[in-house]
């Protein structure tokens, strides 16, 4: 369960964060994932609930923005999503792609008081 680490690293920068901006407390952590991370929301979830008991984030709401895999074809131009990881471009079948989102991990916005 990799989302473990992954959310201890998301929560020390929420909380230095928090920090800097003299929050008190964190009520709300928006987080962007790109589909190609792997990462589990779910699991996600339940581990910012679990690590952050006794913290200034303690019953903070979680929102995760999922952003699809996008790309975009370098012979014939077409932006196309996938939902798998085959980056062959629908339109003219080309393998030369180029990824433009998906691997997207970070914290967007920090609400708090």
């Amino acid at each position: 369960m990799h989302e473990l680490s992954i959310t201890q690293g998301l929560l020390q920068i929420v909380l230095e964060e928090a920090r800097k901006h003299s929050i008190s407390k964190v009520r709300l952590v928006k987080l962007r994932i790109g589909e190609l991370t792997a990462v589990e929301p779910s699991s996600l979830t339940f581990c910012f609930e679990l690590l952050t008991k006794d913290t200034p984030a303690d019953g903070a709401g979680l929102e995760i923005d999922v952003v699809p895999i996008k790309l975009k074809c370098l012979n014939c131009w077409e932006f196309f999503e996938t939902r798998d990881a085959s980056f062959v471009c629908p339109a003219c079948s080309s393998f030369n792609t180029e990824l433009i989102t998906g691997r997207e991990l970070y914290v967007e916005q920090i609400e708090g008081d």
